[in-house]
């Protein structure tokens, strides 16, 4: 059995996101997404309401199952019994980060691989900051997180 970890921030999760969750759960037997509880930067929601917004938006998917996690991924991966940690590429910065530290990783614990899935051309330019920018801002963001992050960004912010 293959499992998989798909770590993340996920301020808010959005429709990228979800299409690698996705597309993971039809690659790997069981996909762990794991929200990081202490991202560098302040996040919007707390790491109990994104692991709840998540699940929400995953709850259609049976192999998907979302915790947190605090430390090394590396570490996370190992005591869930995983294989693999699955990473969403949009850009080629993406790429270049996300190869930096595919090589640390596989420093820290060679036995773990890294998957990179692209995300989809219709959610190439979506990321968390941005949309939270807009709606901060008072723009329209459904088509680019699910309903119920429309409506906690409406609820946070005011009017989104």
């Amino acid at each position: 059995m293959t499992r998989a970890v798909y770590p993340g921030r996920f301020d808010p999760v959005n429709l990228g996101h979800l299409d690698i969750m996705h597309r993971a759960a039809g690659l790997f037997d069981s996909v762990v997404v794991a929200v990081f509880e202490r991202p560098e930067r302040e996040a919007l929601f707390s790491a109990d309401e994104r692991l709840s917004m998540i699940e929400e938006a995953t709850s259609n998917i049976a192999n998907v199952s979302v915790t947190t996690f605090d430390g090394l991924i590396v570490e996370f991966v190992r005591a869930q019994g995983a294989q693999v940690i699955v990473r969403g590429l949009r850009k080629n910065a993406d790429f270049e980060h996300e190869f930096e530290m595919a090589l640390m990783n596989r420093r820290l614990a060679p036995e773990i691989d890294v998957a990179c899935l692209i995300t989809d051309l219709q959610y190439q330019f979506v990321r968390s900051s941005l949309v939270r920018e807009v709606a901060r801002l008072g723009g329209a963001i459904d088509g680019l997180v699910p309903p119920n992050v429309v409506a906690a960004l409406r609820l946070r912010l005011g009017g989104a």
